[in-house]
């Protein structure tokens, strides 16, 4: 099948960005997130939606959280515009779930599982680059030069929320928000789980493997 319609999901750190980012260039199909959803659709008349503003790019400039029923409208446009996705990020509870279903088929689900202790190891150990935003590890993904980015020679940093409480506080958010989503499509004939606790280029092998296999 040419341009599937993939989800991925996952929790912090289990390489969710990685691994969709090689989908959309194996498959040619277009990576969405509700970040860059957002950013393309900043703009989106949402006057009709009864909310406090009339534009998704007026709650980003005030630093407002943006509401569901505004990230559901933008995630449905960005999907309708898409010939084939890898969709990364969204839904992030079941409400959102229930609403994608209303938005189109998916061809394959996957989950990658990644333990806890693991996950916290790889994300208290991200450094990030404070000019372009490159990810390194201080474990498993060295520079060639300590503290200095491989792609542009800035700083790298470890971000604010990288500390261990930070860390184990957004997996206790993914756990009671988004591991009900997992739950929810396990009975999907398309959904697979991925050991991610392996190799990148491991990962991506069954990943490859899987897709293959539910769109021959």
């Amino acid at each position: 099948m040419s341009n599937p319609r993939i989800l991925i999901l996952g929790p912090p750190g289990a390489g969710k960005g990685t691994q969709s980012a090689n989908l959309a260039e194996e498959y040619g199909v277009e990576h969405i997130t509700t970040g860059d959803a957002l950013r393309a659709n900043k703009d989106m008349d949402i006057s009709d939606m009864d909310t406090e503003y009339d534009t998704p790019r007026e709650y980003m400039e005030a630093g407002d959280l943006v509401p569901d029923a505004v990230v559901n409208a933008i995630v449905d446009e960005a999907l309708s515009q898409a010939d084939g996705f890898v969709l990364d990020g969204y839904p992030r509870n079941l409400d959102q779930a229930e609403e994608l279903e209303g938005m189109t088929d998916l061809d394959v689900i996957l989950s990658l599982d990644v333990s806890r202790e693991e996950l916290v190891d790889r994300l208290t150990g991200r450094r990030v680059c404070d000019d372009c935003g490159a990810n390194f590890h201080v474990e498993f993904n060295q520079p060639e030069e300590e503290g200095v980015c491989d792609e542009c020679g800035g700083d790298l940093i470890q971000r604010d929320d990288d500390n261990e409480e930070s860390v184990r506080n957004r997996l206790d958010v993914f756990d009671d928000n988004t591991a009900p989503v997992i739950d929810h499509y396990e009975d999907h004939d398309g959904f697979v789980a991925v050991d991610g606790e392996q190799t990148p280029d491991e990962v991506w092998s069954d990943i490859q493997d899987a897709v293959d296999a539910q769109t021959a």
